[in-house]
């Protein structure tokens, strides 16, 4: 029988089990679980709304929470207006990022506004936040830093600063000694993050806590801590790219279709106002196998080009390379270009990218990187002043996609001249004397109308 109070943990995915395994049975690591002993919570972490008593609905007082504005509107953006007050956000990222960039630059940005904040580092020296902070032009007085990870040490420090906002760089360092478990291990986080949080919710301070994350990309440590937050960041983007996607993948006082775009700088991230213009500014112009599609990444529209390379396969096999889009889709694309269309692609390599480093997961991008395939294959150019969008059935054709009015609104703003898009969207069509719309039903009316 397993002892109850025992627990195996990944240090991989956290993943934890009442028994030992070799293979870890989350993340498929193997040697990766150790022995952990559990032990009870805190009374204090435990009583913290023990005094309550339970009340009939109609009676229960609303509570308006203040936000703090950071004053960078990406990042109040998809937090739905800035930082609620006693809140909890926790920011994941691979190394290198951006995390302790940004949660410095919030910093700064608060105490402009004269709050106070306390940036408690686990994994640098003060000096080393400090040659970053004069890098970013971070100067405020109201910043107060300390290098520690001793949980009862943390919580004498935040009594004597009383800071508005406190920064955990990263939670997998921070440790509680009445816990006999090393740092990052499953029981020390969970219970840190318990234990923050009840403070953050007694004394109205927010906390922001950076975490590392796995090799599959995800935050270490239990998956409860995402639970225990209230809003969960993650940084996407290649450390080869200068440009940063920050979405909220759970947010209680927002919306979780928000992202915000961030270009990473000598001096730190700045925001990306305009996100279509800085995606195809590079643009070459009328090259084959590359198309200009129209996306949605939360309530803004995005204009991206998808490229396409189709090559005479030099193996049996052929290869299928794609980034930045669904390979299953574009797997399903091709298939529906050899049946329906007749394009007969058996033996060519394929290979589709988004440029810029951005990730495009609706299917609204289907007709664009449909056309991007004909156009590499038949080595014919498109005209850059076209975009696409439109869903890709099985059967050729194309369907109607939400927001129709923000994807024209964004094809005005950078000046394009002409629109591909579904039949079923006719009904959505305003009158636009700037912009020649083609409605198509088919993939294969959508290539005649192309040349």
């Amino acid at each position: 029988m397993p002892k109850l109070n025992v627990v195996y943990a990944c240090q991989e995915c956290g993943w934890s089990s009442h028994k030992w395994t070799g293979r870890c049975s989350c993340c498929g690591e193997w040697d990766s679980m150790i022995q952990e002993k559990l032990k009870p919570l805190h009374a204090q972490t435990l009583s913290g709304f023990c005094n309550e008593k339970p009340v009939s609905l109609p009676d229960v007082k609303l509570v308006n929470k203040l936000r703090m504005e950071t004053k960078i509107d990406e990042f109040d953006r998809i937090l739905g207006g800035g930082i609620v007050t006693g809140s909890a956000i926790l920011i994941g990222g691979t190394p290198g990022i951006g995390k302790s960039t940004i949660l410095l630059q919030v910093c700064q940005k608060i105490g402009q506004q004269g709050f106070v904040s306390l940036y408690i580092t686990g994994e640098e020296s003060t000096g080393q936040i400090k040659l970053r902070a004069e890098r970013l032009s971070v100067t405020s007085k109201n910043i107060f830093l300390v290098a520690e990870n001793n949980l009862h040490v943390i919580f004498e420090h935040i009594k004597d600063v009383k800071p508005k906002l406190i920064i955990i760089d990263s939670i997998q360092t921070m440790f509680n000694p009445d816990i006999g478990a090393f740092p990052g291990t499953v029981s020390q986080v969970s219970q840190i993050t318990h234990e923050l949080i009840y403070m953050s919710k007694k004394t109205d301070s927010s906390v922001l806590l950076a975490g590392h994350v796995t090799k599959q990309g995800v935050i270490a440590g239990p998956k409860v801590l995402e639970h225990l937050v209230d809003t969960v960041l993650y940084f996407e983007g290649e450390g080869s790219m200068s440009f940063r996607i920050l979405r909220a993948v759970k947010n209680r006082f927002g919306s979780t279709n928000e992202i915000g775009i961030f270009e990473m700088s000598t001096n730190g991230l700045k925001e990306v106002k305009n996100p279509s213009e800085i995606f195809l500014s590079t643009r070459q112009r009328l090259n084959s196998g590359a198309a200009i599609i129209s996306c949605i990444e939360g309530s803004r529209a995005l204009l991206v080009e998808v490229q396409s390379l189709v090559t005479k396969s030099s193996f049996g096999v052929p290869e299928r390379k794609v980034s930045g889009v669904d390979y299953n889709r574009v797997t399903m694309i091709i298939a529906v270009l050899r049946k329906r269309i007749g394009i007969l692609i058996d033996g060519y390599d394929i290979f589709v990218n988004v440029v810029g480093g951005v990730k495009v997961e609706e299917p609204a991008a289907d007709l664009g990187i449909a056309i991007a395939i004909v156009s590499s294959f038949k080595d014919k150019e498109i005209s850059n002043e076209t975009v696409f969008f439109g869903e890709l059935g099985l059967g050729g054709e194309v369907r109607g996609v939400d927001q129709f009015d923000t994807r024209i609104k964004e094809v005005e703003k950078l000046g394009f001249k002409n629109v591909i898009f579904p039949k079923g969207n006719i009904a959505d069509v305003s009158e636009s004397k700037s912009l020649k719309m083609y409605e198509v039903s088919s993939l294969r009316e959508a290539i005649d109308k192309t040349w």
